[in-house]
């Protein structure tokens, strides 16, 4: 075996393996209030959907795992103080993410991750308002890439703020 084949291999041998595991899936909080109820059933309102999502990682160990927790708040209106319910989903995920630098670390954290959590969170949202007394509800698909793009730019534009070095 020629020497550049051999100096190959063991660099390959020595560059750190890269891994995404999923470790565990759960809810780690859900609530579902009707503040108007039993009311808002005899009403015909139209109401306004508002969806929020955020993301909270926690490291749990310095080996690569982290807790991802996805924040989906789903709140109904009817006019400007009238709020038919309201729906909160913390679905949580345990990785072990080894062997990226930084940069692809945070986005894994801030997207791969989150995309995995969205259909979980997204079935328990709509079982709890369709037991909540009220039509289903199937959240569109989200593009977590393209949030992550828009986080990073407005970190970017505020004042003051330094570029980041990786």
């Amino acid at each position: 075996m020629p020497e550049e084949n051999q100096n190959n291999i063991a660099d390959q041998a020595q560059a750190p393996q890269q891994q995404i595991l999923i470790q565990k899936i759960y809810t780690r909080d859900i609530s579902f209030e009707t503040p108007n109820s039993p009311h808002i059933f005899t009403e015909n309102i139209e109401t306004q959907m508002k969806v929020d999502l955020n993301t909270q990682v926690n490291v749990l160990d310095e080996q690569g795992v982290f807790e991802v927790v996805l924040v989906v708040t789903v709140t109904a209106e009817a006019g400007e103080e009238k709020t038919v319910f309201l729906v909160e989903v913390n679905q949580a995920g345990i990785f072990t993410i080894q062997g990226f630098d930084k940069e692809q670390l945070d986005h894994i954290l801030a997207t791969y991750c989150p995309n995995l959590l969205f259909p979980y969170a997204r079935e328990t949202v709509s079982e709890l308002v369709s037991k909540g007394g009220f039509p289903q509800l199937v959240l569109q698909p989200v593009n977590f890439d393209a949030m992550y793009a828009q986080h990073l730019q407005a970190q970017q534009q505020e004042p003051g703020a330094t570029p980041q070095t990786h």
